[in-house]
């Protein structure tokens, strides 16, 4: 039965250890409120971890949809007790929602990471750069599906605009109702492997879900008609295997997508923007007013659209604010360079009134 959703030898040979233990090897499918379903040989069976994993675990390390578990089966209780959590081979990260540095695991071990967005009037290219920088740096190949293609007045625009943020990843627009896209995108479902579904509520991650199963399987809601954002529908992360035998998991809607440890996925979603530094005449160039800035022609150019570069610039400012709450050195040195900036500025206006 595992085969089916994902086990392999290489996973046998380093679930060893744990089998000497007379664990079991499982999937996490659904996670709620730390409960958790899990998918085994012998069936499968309502988990939950283990007193030593729960002291011991830190903020990512508790198990989340996606992963393998070695547990503790009672098969006769359709019960089981999770024991260990084994090396997960990519992890798609958001920061948690309660602390500025902890990182919650929203699905582990996943080919593809679907990032849904709507081609109503909710699209926002900046939040779907920070999906992209996210799923590049989770080790998923990102795939941008615009969803309601039936609904959009002018779909090649919304296409257009994806494409210009999505370097390196595929755009593919599609309808839940007509079936446009679907079998482009069925493409990149493979049987075995694991595509998770991120996007904001009410852009139609429930519905494809359904389309692509040929059967209710989740629960939808139409969007507000005020300004055309979603309900949250889904309320707990699902693994669902497919008609095809690919693996989909559904998470509910978040329009923020807080950045963890991202640096490789930032410089990959915005290659662009890397490129044009460069090619800076300084190796140190701040990109402000230093001379053979090609970041700055760029800019005033028009080749470097002044919205992305200010997505750029925050997203790199959240990263370095994280940095600094994990690393009390980056803390210091930043301190220490306001402080220089607020003693030039002080020395400046005493210049200056001494000129008066």
């Amino acid at each position: 039965m595992i085969q089916s959703y994902g086990w392999s030898d290489a996973l046998q040979h380093d679930f060893a250890p744990h089998a000497v233990r007379g664990l079991i090897p499982g999937r996490i499918l659904v996670q709620q409120r730390g409960l958790y379903e899990v998918v085994t040989d012998l069936g499968e069976l309502a988990a939950q971890v283990s007193g030593k994993l729960a002291h011991e675990a830190g903020p990512g390390d508790f198990p989340a949809v996606g992963d393998w578990v070695a547990l503790a089966a009672r098969p006769d209780e359709g019960a089981a007790t999770i024991h260990a959590l084994m090396p997960r081979r990519t992890a798609f990260v958001r920061k948690a929602a309660q602390s500025v540095a902890d990182e919650q695991v929203v699905a582990a071990n996943v080919d593809v990471a679907l990032l849904v967005a709507s081609m109503n009037a909710d699209f926002n290219a900046r939040r779907l750069e920070r999906y992209l920088a996210t799923a590049w740096q989770s080790g998923a190949e990102p795939v941008v599906v615009l969803t309601k293609a039936d609904l959009a007045d002018d779909p090649d625009a919304a296409i257009d605009e994806a494409e210009s943020v999505a370097f390196g990843a595929p755009v593919l627009a599609v309808s839940a109702v007509t079936g446009e896209g679907l079998e482009a995108l069925a493409a990149y479902l493979k049987p075995a492997e694991t595509a998770v579904l991120v996007g904001s509520s009410g852009v139609g991650k429930s519905s494809l879900v359904n389309a692509l199963a040929g059967e209710n399987l989740m629960a939808i809601q139409a969007i507000r008609e005020d300004d055309a954002k979603g309900r949250h529908t889904t309320t707990h992360r699902e693994l669902i295997r497919l008609p095809s035998g690919a693996l989909v998991l559904d998470t509910p809607g978040m329009r923020e997508l807080g950045l963890i440890d991202a640096d490789e996925g930032l410089s990959t979603a915005f290659e662009d923007i890397e490129a044009l530094a460069e090619a800076c005449r300084f190796s140190d160039c701040g990109h402000s007013n230093e001379p053979g800035c090609a970041v700055r022609g760029a800019l005033e150019s028009g080749a470097l659209d002044h919205g992305r570069w200010k997505s750029f610039q925050k997203l790199q400012r959240e990263m370095a604010h994280l940095e600094r709450k994990e690393n009390p050195a980056a803390r210091e040195a930043h301190r220490r360079h306001w402080i220089g900036v607020h003693k030039a500025a002080r020395a400046h206006m005493k210049a200056k009134r001494r000129d008066w």
